[in-house]
């Protein structure tokens, strides 16, 4: 399966507005579930959780959906450009869910070869994977170009709010939950090429509140933990016992599933949100 780079097209319309930095109060809720948590080192079922909690987070947006007030903001604001520019921000965060889940898809498929490559001793297999790890590895690079550019162009969108406090704080709750949407995706393809997740993303607050474990960890040192780093080193060097591989490899296909399995969630849960917003629009 080919991966495609990221094809977002935001649509730039000027400087944004600067919103307010008050929280919507699904934010509120969505820190304090998050804030007592002990950090830790990136990892596959670490960021399978943090897919988790922005799923929630969205479910927490739906309950205000739900709200007869704000359906009402909503219905009354139909005609204003930033409910467009809502709805069409659904339509990238979308397009960014599926190429990511194509890549972990290529990605899995990647690793299970490479095990049955090492089950049969066949050296021919691991340069297949070797190979097609550079060609994933220049097509992330060229989508995280591309979706860091769009990143840029989306938060330069305006955004023209003149209304009451609770019109401002709506638009604001939909902007930052785009926000660390795209920051997550953007963190999940830089992790499989092997870079550090950093916080420099518009949108981190959150995210980095979701990449905080609630079990306390055992591992403090600073030890590199990124599972594809481990296995390109262990190809590499070949200090590794084939066995060792092996399991890590299994242990791998195991959380790719997982976090494929939260991508899908959080697919749905993005059309969830979406039609919600479409049905109040069309009530």
């Amino acid at each position: 399966m080919a991966l495609s780079p990221l094809r977002l097209k935001f649509n730039h319309h000027g400087r944004s507005h600067s919103l307010p930095s008050t929280t919507h109060p699904a934010f509120s809720q969505f820190d304090e579930n998050f804030k007592s948590s002990e950090p830790a080192s990136p990892s596959l079922l670490s960021l399978a959780d943090t897919l988790n909690g922005l799923t929630i987070l969205y479910c927490s947006i739906d309950d205000s959906l739900k709200l007869h007030h704000i359906q009402h903001i909503i219905a009354q604001e139909c005609h204003e450009k930033w409910v467009d520019q809502v709805l069409d921000g659904y339509i990238q965060l979308l397009d960014a869910c599926t190429a990511a889940k194509d890549l972990f898809s290529q990605t899995k498929h990647d690793i299970q070869e490479l095990l049955s490559a090492l089950r049969r001793k066949d050296v021919n297999g691991t340069h297949c994977y070797l190979t097609s790890r550079r060609k994933t590895k220049k097509m992330i690079q060229r989508s995280l170009k591309e979706l860091r550019s769009c990143r840029n162009i989306r938060n330069n969108v305006v955004v023209r709010v003149e209304e009451d406090h609770e019109t401002v704080a709506l638009v604001h709750m939909f902007k930052q939950a785009e926000s660390a949407t795209i920051s997550l995706i953007e963190s999940l393809l830089s992790y499989v090429v092997g870079n550090k997740v950093q916080a420099r993303q518009s949108g981190w607050s959150f995210v980095s509140k979701l990449m905080q474990s609630k079990k306390a960890s055992h591992q403090d040192e600073e030890t590199d933990s990124n599972e594809f780093k481990k296995i390109d080193s262990f190809l590499q060097t070949s200090q590794e016992e084939d066995m060792q591989v092996m399991n890590h490899l299994k242990e791998m296909d195991s959380s790719i599933q997982t976090l494929e399995e939260e991508l899908e969630c959080l697919f749905k849960q993005l059309i969830r949100t979406r039609v919600f917003l479409l049905n109040i629009l069309n009530h």
